[in-house]
């Protein structure tokens, strides 16, 4: 993954207010993942002061052994710092060393790869709401090498919510509403509810078009309804394309082949058709996530091995979209559109070309179009995949609330709907 800018990670380092919540900013630093204990596919939640524990994991190819610490910061919902000391937030040690690696073996690639079970029990956050892991060399906070999101919320409110196709004639056959209340508990003293209370919907875990700013349609003593054809809408996009990596020598049928070098490997994943004007068809799939795993080997963290992956998307007649700039995106690369993303047109074979530095595993993606000259660089799937109503996605509601007088957000209520079993009229 390509390093986020200098003036990036000048601000994280140094605590001021823009944030870059997921981020490597090493190329060495590879397969980073944060996910509830055991489940590879979940989204890192916790509640405070709960049993309830984290896995972080990822490989440094340099190898060698180094002295990686990691600690947490508290953000607020805008994942800007929260005006609060570690102190007010943090019981123990604010900053824990990463004592769990090994090194790779099996695999051609050389690496070591560390890992931790967070939070240590001599590192607790105490309170709910927005945090920041950070990972960083010889407990010195301004060698930044990773950032993770991490949600702890201490549920304050209900949701109950449903996924409904919009009435809206422009949209009807391309998007998702979420219509949805919050119930708020008699403790939270909500004297105005448009500064005190804000809303965050996610669709499968992203944050790159999550939507924020949702003002409630109707608000009554504890109560909060949102249900506008305006606010809460996302395209659906389509079931995400797939590839197993699992295996390298056993090659799964979206391979179209691949070159076994003495030192390494290289894959050529058959080409991607434009799906824009294909007719849906649902499968089950991991909505953007990735697992990794290997059928080559015991455990997959040490033993797989990586490989240098060739992907190619084949536009319609062969010839470059007009004025469209097209990525390919999935929690392998952090849904990031950059340069690292970001396909070439390749004009003797009429394909779009890109190529990803993988570990063996099971990964979902996807392609986007982003136009250079919208100023928020806003992807879309128009182009590459259509937008179907259908699609199955998950969407997840959060809901923050500040006490009166108080210096940060808390995370009062979570709740996930998915747009198959929790449509109107469908049991869950």
């Amino acid at each position: 993954m390509k390093k986020p800018g200098f003036f990036l990670l000048l601000l994280i380092g140094t605590g001021a207010v823009a944030q870059y919540p997921d981020a490597v900013y090493s190329t060495s630093i590879k397969s980073v993942q944060l996910y509830q204990k055991g489940n590879q596919l979940s989204f890192p939640f916790m509640s405070p002061n709960s049993i309830e524990q984290l896995e972080l994991h990822f490989d440094d190819l340099e190898g060698g052994v180094k002295n990686y610490y990691y600690t947490f910061q508290l953000c607020n919902a805008d994942w800007t710092p929260a005006m609060l000391s570690q102190f007010d937030y943090l019981k123990g040690f604010s900053n824990v060393r990463l004592s769990l690696y090994r090194n790779s073996s099996v695999a051609f690639t050389r690496y070591t790869h560390y890992q931790a079970t967070v939070p240590d029990r001599n590192s607790v956050p105490t309170r709910s709401g927005n945090y920041i892991l950070k990972v960083f060399r010889d407990n010195d906070t301004s060698k930044l090498i990773i950032t993770k999101r991490v949600l702890i919320v201490e549920e304050k409110s209900s949701t109950a919510a449903t996924v409904q196709q919009p009435f809206n004639g422009q949209f009807f056959r391309t998007h998702q509403k979420i219509q949805f209340k919050v119930n708020l508990n008699e403790r939270l003293n909500v004297v105005n509810h448009l500064q005190q209370l804000k809303v965050v919907i996610l669709q499968n875990n992203r944050w790159d078009n999550a939507i924020t700013d949702i003002k409630p349609s109707f608000f009554s003593r504890n109560q909060l309804e949102f249900n506008t054809e305006v606010d809460c809408i996302f395209p659906a996009g389509k079931e995400w394309r797939w590839l197993d990596l699992r295996s390298f020598r056993l090659q799964s049928d979206r391979i179209l082949n691949a070159i076994y070098g003495n030192k390494s490997t290289e894959i050529f994943v058959k080409p991607d058709m434009d799906r824009s004007n294909q007719r849906f068809n649902f499968f089950r799939d991991n909505n953007g996530m990735h697992t990794i795993e290997t059928t080559e080997g015991v455990n997959p963290y040490w033993q797989g091995d990586y490989a240098k992956v060739n992907f190619s998307f084949v536009p319609p007649n062969n010839l470059p979209l007009a004025g469209r700039d097209v990525y390919i995106i999935g929690q392998l690369n952090n849904y990031f559109t950059n340069e690292d993303s970001k396909l070439t047109f390749n004009s003797d074979k009429g394909v779009y070309e890109s190529s990803l530095f993988l570990k063996m595993g099971y990964y979902d993606y996807t392609y986007v179009t982003i136009d250079p000259r919208d100023p928020k660089r806003r992807p879309q799937f128009d182009f590459t995949e259509g937008n179907y109503w259908e699609s199955e996605n998950e969407y997840t509601i959060l809901v923050y609330y500040r006490a009166l007088g108080g210096r940060a957000d808390e995370l009062v209520g979570y709740t996930r709907v998915n747009s198959i079993t929790g449509r109107q009229g469908i049991g869950r």
